[in-house]
């Protein structure tokens, strides 16, 4: 296959999405080539919409309709204004929601400290710190992933928004369900029993 063939290039394009390797493209790619009941015309016309239709969110920076923005997460009356949920990713925010223990707002780091790829942008942090201070924020959750990345963001957050009077909490981290202690690594483990709550 030529690399500048039409399929080539798609194989290109659906490989630079997240948990797609080189294999799963070359198979979506063919799949879409071979099709003749129009899946390719309705990908699309799926993503014109979306180009079109979907922007950030100007608050917290999830994804939202353009005719959406702010979006209904930062605009619910029901939400508690006094709290808020920093992640890295939007899908992030769709898994803790998932879970229907948080109701207050959330702000979306789009990054994190990193070198490589998707670094946060500065003026990123310089928006969390303006919405920090300029509202009723009483507690700020960071819920980070567990590598050290997302630790050394926690981290410079900490830093940068200790003086702010807020705060600062971090998801609980230990053994997941269905899970053994046998089976987990030492930082795991040192992290269940800092974070051990009392028995009922």
């Amino acid at each position: 296959m030529s690399s500048s063939s039409p399929v080539a290039r798609l194989v290109d394009a659906l490989e630079k999405l997240p948990g797609i390797g080189r294999k799963s493209a070359e198979r979506m790619a063919m799949k879409i080539a071979r099709d003749d009941k129009g899946l390719a015309s309705e990908m699309i016309d799926a993503l014109a919409d979306v180009r079109s239709n979907i922007r950030t969110c100007t608050q917290c920076g999830s994804i939202t309709s353009i005719s959406n923005d702010p979006c209904r997460l930062c605009t619910s009356s029901t939400r508690d204004d006094t709290t808020i949920c920093v992640v890295e990713d939007a899908m992030d925010i769709i898994n803790i929601e998932r879970s229907g223990e948080f109701k207050g707002r959330y702000f979306l780091l789009m990054g994190r400290i990193s070198a490589g790829r998707n670094p946060i942008k500065p003026e990123r942090l310089k928006q969390l710190s303006e919405r920090i201070h300029g509202g009723k924020i009483k507690e700020v959750i960071l819920a980070l992933g567990t590598d050290t990345e997302s630790d050394a963001t926690a981290s410079y957050l900490e830093h940068l928004l200790k003086n702010d009077g807020v705060a600062m909490t971090r998801l609980a981290m230990g053994l997941p369900i269905g899970s053994s202690v046998a089976y987990s690594d030492p930082v795991t483990l040192a992290r269940a029993i800092k974070g051990r709550v009392k028995a009922s």
